[in-house]
This record gives C-alpha cells, structure tokens and sequence, in this order.
C-alpha cells in the first residue's frame, strides 16, 4: 500500500481533522488496515497499542457511516466498539470525537462506575457510534435500553486482555445478539488459543495484519534492572525522581494497597503523585489521567488492569516497583514509553522473592536485562537469590490465621455459658441464625 495515498483515500473532513492533530505520516497498521476497511473487508489485527491502531479502524468507521447516511434510531447504534476497560473506551471516544469533528456522527461511550442516566439519555437521542465495556452494555441491553440489531460494523478491541479479565463469556453473548450481515474487526497483542478460536468464530475471510508480533520496539527502550532490598524501593524510587530528567514517570505496583501506599511516600515527599486502580472512583480514574497527560501530575501509580487503556504520550519513564508476576505484563508495561518513535526508558526494582520473576522475564524477552549496581541501594543478596529465597510469596504474604475455636458445649450450654439450642421460630421449627456476607 502507498504510504501517501493512505490519508487521501479518506474524505476531506476527515482528512481535515487529522491534519489539524499534526499527523503527516500514517503508521504502518494503519498503511495496511484503512483500504482493506474501506473496501468493507473483516480485519484480524495483531497489534499492541500505541500502534496507531485506534486511528487506523475509527477513521475507516467515521467513513463508512458517512457515505451509508442511514438515520438513528433510539437505543439502536449503527456501530459497536467493543473495549475491556474505563479508560480505553473514554479514550477511543475521544478519538472519535477528534476525527468526527467536520462530521455529523454522535456517539457515546458506556461503561461502569459512574451513573448510567447520563449514557441512556444519549442512547435514547439516537447514536451512530457505542463504545463500551461488556458490563455495562450487557446491563442496559437486559433493561430494554439498548439493542444490537441495527450494528453493521463491529469492532473488538484488546481481546487478550477481554481473554484475561474474564470477559470471554460475555463477548460471545453480545456476539450472538449482532446481525449476521456486518463488518468486523479483531485486535489482540497475544493470540492464546482461546482468543484464536473467537476470532475465527466471529470473522468471514479477514485481512490478517501483524505488528510488531510479540514485543513492543524495544531497541527504544532502555531497560535497567536494579536489584534492591523490599524496605530500601522507597528510598530508590525517590532516588530515581530526584533526576530531572525523569519528567514523566509511570509506576507499577502489584497491588492496590501497594499503589496507595507509594502515593503517600512520593506525596509526604512533594513529589505530585496519583495512584489509579479498581478501588478508585472512574471519576477519581478520569481526574487521575487528564492531570497526569496535562502534566499537572507527574508520577502516576498504576495496577496492571487499571493501567490497560492508558495511552499516553510523553511518558519518559516506566518503573516496576514491583515485579510483574507474568512476564509477557513487563513487555505491556514498557510499551507504555517510547511511544510515536520517541525514546523511553524503564527501570525494574527486584528484590530477592522476585529474583526468579526477574529471569522468567528474560527468558521470554530473549535478552539480558542491565544490571545497575551503581545505585546507592543494590542488594548482594536480592541478585545472588536462589531457590526458595527467590521465589515469590504467595498472594496475601502470610497464612491466614486460624479462627479461634468456641470453648466446647456440655449439656446444652457452651463453657463460655451461652446456649448452643437454635432460637425458635414461629412454626415452632428451629431456625438459622446463620447470615451471609452481604447480610
């Protein structure tokens, strides 16, 4: 495909609208996706984000919807974009919004985690275009708000991640409720077989595109791994963030509790910090990133599932304060730099119960990892760690402790001197006092 006739096969508003966002160059999925999709074809794409690839199926939707001219009805979109998160489906919604300027296409994004009054009022105004999350959609598609019949041009976003959130179940559902006849899209970084045999299920002859298959361009990337003591991360990651040059910086902690606990340090330290992950409001979710994109915030504290979306350009550096527990997650996370053919760094804490994540790593990326032993914090041990010293905890850390057993009852009446006999109910039957956790 010529790289030059790419943008000019689109029509003049669209070509207006990417223009005005400064893109001269289209990326390579979007070279070889934009006529296959134009020419009405079913595309299986293997690529991870910060491809382009969000450009490369939107331009082609907007296009297609345009010269079809068909009018809306309420609760019956014309398209489906199909994402695993909050984040992502807000994200390509602004997408469209950049792109359909010079256009007269309404859309909405649907997802949980705020109000839905707001999302059925637009669907009730009729729109072109639903991005959504498969929780949300499957609840306003059960209370009679939304129906997929009128969808011609389908659109499944990470499948991979859909594969590791759980989502499988529920995207074949809303698969079934769409019309026979209708163009379909399937973007996976990872193709696992389960994933694999959904996209063979769900496309007709597809276009096959792949990226970057398996890694991110990581030549771009410079990759430090610094071996420390648990209780010494704080002290390195301030140690890091001392360095000017680390001007915007995206963190990884395992978990939740790990994320908040990192802001507190960074913020007692004034250094502005965010944390975003499942526990967080999406309107705290939402704050979180437009102040970290705007620069407001340069530190943003992220999980693994709630990072998932973020497409943000500019990130000078990505940390793992702690290991990820799959080593296919550590390539994700240091895509997150280097993005749009810029450099990026990323720096890895390993403390010895990580040691052997830090070699499963490897072994998946077929490289060895730097080792910066220059910093003021390296750990003999945490390097030299074998066996059951390198492995990781169990998730919680320690054994739950054992419930305390209730002194044992002698005729009727426990030692502590509270009767085991059942209160009666009304019928005279002995009833259950036993209630449930959400009792």
């Amino acid at each position: 495909m010529e790289t030059t006739s790419t943008f000019a096969a689109l029509l003049a508003p669209l070509q207006k609208a990417v223009a005005s966002e400064g893109y001269t160059q289209p990326t390579p999925i979007q070279v070889q996706a934009i006529p296959h999709l134009l020419a009405g074809r079913d595309l299986l794409g293997c690529a991870q984000t910060g491809t382009g690839k969000t450009a490369a199926f939107t331009l082609p939707l907007l296009q297609r919807l345009t010269e079809m001219n068909h009018r809306t009805e309420p609760g019956k979109p014309l398209a489906l974009i199909l994402t695993p998160t909050r984040e992502l489906a807000a994200q390509i919604g602004d997408h469209l919004k950049v792109y359909g300027q010079h256009l007269r296409i309404r859309h909405t994004a649907i997802f949980g985690g705020v109000g839905q009054h707001p999302q059925v009022k637009a669907l009730q105004r009729g729109c072109h275009v639903v991005v959504a999350t498969p929780g949300r959609l499957e609840d306003l598609i059960q209370q009679g708000h939304l129906r997929l019949n009128r969808v011609t041009y389908f659109v499944l976003d990470e499948a991979d991640r859909m594969l590791d959130m759980g989502f499988i179940p529920a995207v074949r559902r809303i698969i079934s409720q769409l019309p026979a006849r209708r163009q379909s899209l399937f973007f996976s970084a990872t193709m696992p077989p389960v994933v694999a045999k959904l996209a063979t299920d769900l496309l007709r002859e597809p276009a096959r595109i792949t990226i970057d298959p398996g890694q991110p361009t990581v030549e771009r990337i410079g990759q430090k791994l610094c071996f420390v003591d648990r209780e010494n991360k704080d002290a390195l990651l301030l140690d890091i963030l001392a360095n000017p040059q680390t001007e915007r910086v995206l963190v990884f902690s395992r978990t939740k509790h790990g994320a908040d606990r990192v802001v507190k340090k960074l913020t007692r330290a004034g250094i502005h910090s965010a944390a975003i992950h499942g526990n967080k409001s999406q309107s705290c979710r939402t704050a979180a990133l437009h102040h970290f994109r705007s620069g407001t915030t340069r530190v943003l504290v992220a999980t693994d599932l709630a990072a998932r979306g973020i497409d943000v350009d500019g990130i000078t550096h990505v940390i793992n304060y702690d290991l990820p527990e799959e080593p296919e997650t550590y390539v994700h996370r240091i895509g997150r730099t280097a993005r749009a053919g810029a450099m990026g760094d990323s720096v890895s804490f390993c403390a010895a119960r990580e040691r052997d994540l830090s070699r499963a790593i490897e072994r998946t990326i077929g490289k060895t990892i730097t080792v910066d032993t220059g910093h003021a914090f390296h750990s003999d041990m945490a390097q030299n760690a074998q066996g059951a010293a390198a492995r990781p905890e169990p998730r919680g850390g320690f054994r739950a402790a054992r419930p305390r057993r209730r002194p044992k009852a002698k005729g009727g009446v426990r030692m502590d001197g509270s009767s085991t006999r059942q209160p009666r109910g009304r019928n005279g039957s002995r009833s259950s006092t036993r209630r449930s956790y959400a009792g």
